[in-house]
């Protein structure tokens, strides 16, 4: 059994986490841009194969929906 009290070489917050941080900040990225594609595409087929609804009317409820979410999801610039 491990004695508790025993030091080891680990100190907390001492190992490099940038590759960890790249990964994460990609996996974000992909996950925000993947659900505003998901989104806008969703919009766009409900619109246009709804009873009565028309291609045009999804293609512009869209391509609204993906302005908006592009401003709206893009990185802020930093207060540096």
């Amino acid at each position: 059994m491990a004695d508790p009290h025993a030091q080891d070489d680990y100190v907390r917050g001492s190992q490099e986490i940038s590759e960890q941080a790249s990964t994460f900040d990609l996996f974000m990225g992909l996950t925000k841009w993947g659900s505003l594609l998901i989104a806008v595409t969703l919009v766009m087929l409900v619109l246009w194969f709804q009873p009565g609804g028309s291609f045009i009317a999804g293609a512009i409820a869209a391509f609204v929906l993906l302005v908006v979410g592009i401003f709206a999801l893009r990185k802020k610039k930093s207060q540096h």
